[in-house]
């Protein structure tokens, strides 16, 4: 009886192992022929998964699978033949009746003679132990055909058994994950993970992201190690993460089932696959399983310079402040993605000069190679002649979406020659700290070119050649915010001469709080409480401004408070309102301030009673579930009432993202002598000054300057007309997502999202005499178009959706003060225009030949005009609003 148990345990041990060795993968049972019907569909749309609302196309056929081979060293080394039979081509929505593209044409009036002999010529495909060893099929098929064949070969690639492991078929070498259960088999492949060559970039910034999802689940129901029926479905969904009405989904579907079998040819013998294979058809060649590129022919497209001309009107500065300007300006960036240098080239020698400006930001923006050399061979930094068209250049560079190290080689290599204008030489210099902050949050930051640039910037900090050169540095290093220039950052800050220190200290202000460590705390508080020397009101509440808003300690925030009353008249109320907005605003410091208000010492009458002019507030724009957008002014006066300084944020926030869209600080100072005041302390010495500076998009500007010294202050004074000083002008592509597709069905996709926008920030400063007055105006005019673009081609038939959304706005903030008297009299206004919003939706499905089909959708609302509140004190002091003074004032505005 013993005997009879252990030999059963043998057999059964042995039986095991047979099957487990002949159940790696599938395996064909010898001179058997199975029919097989395939089928493979995909639609599009915007995620809400109605068939009837979706655009796509099915492609169906007869497959039959035939055994030619197999190994005599052991049964999982198979060779095996797949021919398709009877292709038929039609839409997925059955609901496009008279409609339908393919109503009337038979297959091969849709996929073309030649194509479809070609999908019906037999290919091989070589398995051991289930996974795919080659794939053989004939020379010089088109690619589409192939990537068709490659996808039903794809689904005969499989293990019976359960586990994890890397897979190389048509969507790339992916992780694939397989759970067996008796007769059924799941394949999950992880598409995140798998490595194919395609093209594709995208914007690194949260904000102005996208958010992608994709997924493939494959189940295969298994009889006698053989497939009965093999389900496939692969979704991608895209969504830009701040508009989420852009958005648009994928859904590919691929279905084989076995018919029947019958009798088929007899094995080839053998024990070489190569002498097979060569006996089958010595015209057989081995190409890779992987889905290969290709491109779809265009008909009828427009050339590069067609199209320019056909959208040039457009681009008028007229009409830069509507979104046909943004659409034609999107479209036109596309269309030189694929163009040359020499036909870009030639475009740029012919246009005009109005014109010039916008296509020089196009071609920019473009960031190809060809867009690059075709745009410095154009511009000649070594001439004052075109510096608009130089400094457009410059700052289309420093937007960038996807800027490469041969960019940033590009500005290092200009930076190091010569220049007709050194203010571009200056803009060279800042852009190159942008670039290098864009490449290094790109895991960027050993590149040969980020390490030049960083020893430029640093060098430059250390070892100035000018004087007047440490500015330069410091913006540069204000947009790169590499931590290895914070000591220098902080001996400027607390040695540095006013301009310089409060530079410095405004750049410590943009880098994150990791980086504020105690050290540099110390530096800042040291600054703030003039423990070694007197700053200036701008250095002092800069420097508090960083110590609150980056986890400040007990201590900290009360010596802060302790020091409100013992302060220069306007910065005690200034203070006090940062104070108070950081309550209002529940602003993270805000526990400790709370903390530390407790103690009847820093919270008394005396402390908060304190009057004045300057304030500090923060408001929101919009507010949703998912992201804010914010606005805050802090405004801060001189003891005689003149402005010092303004400062107007704008910030976008989703989620932990956050993108600074915009600030805009007029400073000015040494103008107390006009109306025979006594300066602040610290500020007795001060040169006549006012200027304007901005970051637009997270990318600090080179500041523009309104006079300087009292001899231009007097001559702007008398010849200036008011009109406002433009910061930045042009067309931004600021949204720039392309990702390229390989379906595992064959098909390939393209989801794109581009965001552009033309901007005008213009500023201006006002200053009357006769009326002791004075007036800040910064204007800001945007047109903004979005647009996604889903498309799934397979050479013969192709089929979109494009979603689009527009708009046209303007924000405007204007203070005015009236120092005839104390306290001044202040008003201060920020309004949003009524904005036009208008939505857009087409799918489509069209054939190569020409036929398609087009639904457009259309949706417009006004987005209602608002006045923002601007401080607590604002509405009681807006009632003594005065009229400007006369045109024909003596008075002199500027």
């Amino acid at each position: 009886m013993i005997l009879l148990v252990v030999l059963f345990l043998c057999f059964i041990s042995s039986y095991s192992a047979s099957v487990k060795g002949h159940t790696t993968g599938l395996s064909l049972n010898n001179e058997r022929l199975y029919k097989l019907t395939y089928s493979t569909e995909v639609f599009l749309d915007r995620g809400k998964g109605k068939l009837q609302d979706s655009v796509g196309y099915r492609v169906s056929f007869n497959v039959d699978v035939v055994l030619l081979w197999r190994s005599p060293d052991g049964d999982d080394d198979q060779l095996i033949q797949i021919t398709i039979k009877d292709v038929n081509v039609e839409n997925v929505n059955q609901q496009r009746g008279e409609k339908s593209i393919f109503k009337g044409k038979k297959p091969p009036q849709i996929i073309r003679k030649e194509n479809l002999e070609a999908l019906q010529r037999p290919v091989l495909l070589h398995l051991i132990h289930g996974k795919v060893k080659e794939f053989y099929s004939y020379q010089n098929e088109p690619i589409a055909i192939e990537n068709l064949k490659r996808g039903l070969a794809s689904l005969f690639q499989m293990q019976l058994s359960s586990g994890t492991t890397n897979e190389v078929d048509i969507s790339g070498d992916c992780k694939v994950t397989y759970q067996a259960h008796q007769d059924k088999v799941t394949k999950i492949k992880a598409l995140d993970s798998c490595k194919i060559e395609r093209s594709g970039f995208t914007t690194p910034n949260q904000v102005l992201g996208v958010t992608l999802k994709a997924t493939s689940v494959t189940t295969y129901k298994i009889e006698d190690s053989f497939v009965v029926a093999v389900l496939a479905e692969e979704i991608h969904a895209l969504r830009l993460n701040f508009l989420q009405t852009v958005a648009g989904k994928i859904v590919s579907k691929q279905k084989l089932e076995l018919k029947t079998t019958e009798a088929g040819p007899r094995l080839l013998p053998g024990k070489q696959v190569a002498a097979i294979i060569k006996a089958v058809d010595s015209k057989y060649v081995a190409i890779p399983i992987m889905g290969q590129v290709f491109q779809s022919e265009c008909k009828g497209c427009l050339s590069l310079s067609e199209h320019w001309q056909s959208i040039r009107t457009h681009l008028q500065p007229d009409n830069l402040s509507k979104a046909e300007a943004v659409r034609s300006f999107l479209t036109f960036v596309q269309h030189l993605r694929t163009a040359k240098k020499e036909e870009i080239l030639q475009i740029l020698k012919a246009e005009k000069k109005e014109v010039l400006p916008q296509l020089v930001d196009a071609v920019t923006s473009a960031q190809t190679p060809d867009s690059l050399d075709a745009i410095l061979d154009f511009l000649d930094f070594k001439s004052d002649s075109s510096i608009i068209l130089q400094e457009r250049f410059l700052y289309a560079c420093g937007f960038a979406s996807h800027p490469d190290e041969e960019l940033l080689r590009a500005l290092i290599s200009k930076f190091k020659g010569s220049f007709g204008s050194n203010d571009i030489r200056e803009t060279v210099m800042i852009i190159i700290g942008a670039l290098v902050r864009k490449l290094c949050q790109n895991e960027g930051c050993k590149l040969k070119a980020v390490v030049e640039a960083k020893k430029l910037i640093l060098g430059g900090l250390e070892k100035p050649e000018k004087k007047e050169d440490t500015m330069m540095y410091l913006l540069a290093l204000k947009n790169a915010l590499f931590p290895e220039g914070i000591p220098l950052l902080l001996k400027y800050a607390e040695a540095g001469e006013g301009p310089v220190s409060h530079l410095a200290t405004t750049t410590l202000q943009r880098y994150g709080a990791p980086f504020i460590t105690d050290e540099v705390k110390k530096a800042l508080n040291r600054i703030y409480h003039q423990n070694r020397k007197v700053h200036e009101k701008t250095v002092r509440t800069t420097a508090a401004a960083v110590i609150l808003n980056n986890n400040p300690s007990y201590m900290e925030v009360k010596n802060i408070l302790l020091s409100i009353g013992e302060l220069p008249k306007e910065m005690n109320k200034y203070m006090l309102s940062i104070i108070q907005d950081i309550l209002r605003f529940e602003i993270p410091a805000s526990k400790m301030v709370r903390r530390v208000l407790k103690e009847m010492i820093a919270h008394n009458y005396d402390r908060f009673a304190k009057t004045g002019s300057s304030s500090a507030y923060t408001g929101y724009i919009e507010r949703s579930p998912h992201s804010a957008s914010t606005y805050s002014l802090d405004i801060l006066y001189s003891g005689s009432g003149i402005l010092r300084r303004s400062n107007l944020n704008i910030f976008q926030y989703l989620g932990e993202a956050a993108l600074h869209g915009s600030q805009v600080v007029i400073e000015a100072q040494g103008l107390e002598a006009l109306i025979a005041a006594t300066p602040d302390e610290g500020e007795e010495n001060l040169d006549s000054y006012a200027g304007m500076s901005a970051i637009l998009f997270d990318v600090q500007l080179r500041p523009v300057t309104f006079f300087s010294g009292y001899s231009d202050l007097m001559s702007k004074m008398l010849s200036a007309s008011g009109d406002p000083v433009s910061v930045v002008k042009g067309l931004i592509l600021l949204i720039d997502h392309s990702q390229e597709l390989q379906l595992q069905s064959g098909l390939k996709a393209n989801m794109e999202v581009q965001g552009g926008l033309a901007i005008d920030i213009s500023g201006s400063m006002e200053f009357s005499l006769w009326y002791r007055e004075s007036k800040t105006r910064v204007k800001n005019r945007v047109a903004v178009v979005i647009s996604g673009d889903i498309t799934v081609d397979s050479a013969f038939v192709k089929a979109g959706l494009e979603i689009s959304a527009e708009t046209e706005a303007g924000l405007e903030f204007i203070s005015t003060v009236q120092f005839s008297q104390y306290p001044f009299l202040v008003c201060l206004q920020m309004d949003r225009d009524t904005a036009p919003y208008r939505q857009f939706e087409t799918k489509y499905e069209r054939l190569s030949t020409g036929r398609g089909y087009v639904s457009r959708k259309r949706k417009e609302s006004l987005i209602a005009g608002s006045e923002f509140p601007l401080h607590q004190e604002n509405s009681e002091m807006c009632k003594a609003v005065f009229a400007p003074p006369p045109e024909s004032s003596s008075s002199g505005w500027f």
